[in-house]
């Protein structure tokens, strides 16, 4: 497989890494959009968040919790940016699940994640809502 993150976890390319065991790596991002932005992954391959086994879950956000608390110590931001970009109309770049945590400080230019879309649904939330269900 000719994945990038698959790469650094197995340390055939470098990549700054701040945490590590043996579910999850965290490293810092090569075009940070923030201080200390950081890219959390399952060391497994998974494309998506739907393809990771549930036992994988469980480890993926506990890294990510700790890595939060971290950056919060070491930095104290105002706030933390938390998301996953997944597929290419999301801007997933690299094709293995990964969580970015970015730092976030007053007037930092930087919006809310639900500001990088402006597509509201035609349909009541009650017809999302039973398409959802049914």
């Amino acid at each position: 497989m000719d994945c990038l993150f698959c790469k650094i976890v197995n340390k055939e390319i470098p990549a700054e890494i701040i945490y590590e065991d043996n579910h999850t790596l965290a490293f810092l991002d090569i075009h940070p959009k923030t201080p200390a932005h950081v890219l959390i992954i399952p060391k497994k391959h998974y494309a998506s968040i739907i393809e990771v086994d549930e036992s994988e879950i469980g480890p993926l956000f506990a890294t990510v919790k700790k890595i939060a608390i971290m950056l919060n110590d070491k930095f104290k931001p105002d706030g933390l940016s938390i998301g996953i970009n997944q597929g290419r109309a999301a801007g997933q770049e690299v094709d293995h699940l990964h969580i970015h945590i970015l730092m976030r400080y007053k007037n930092d230019k930087g919006g809310s994640i639900q500001s990088i879309v402006d597509n509201p649904p035609k349909e009541s939330l009650k017809e999302i809502k039973n398409k959802i269900l049914n």
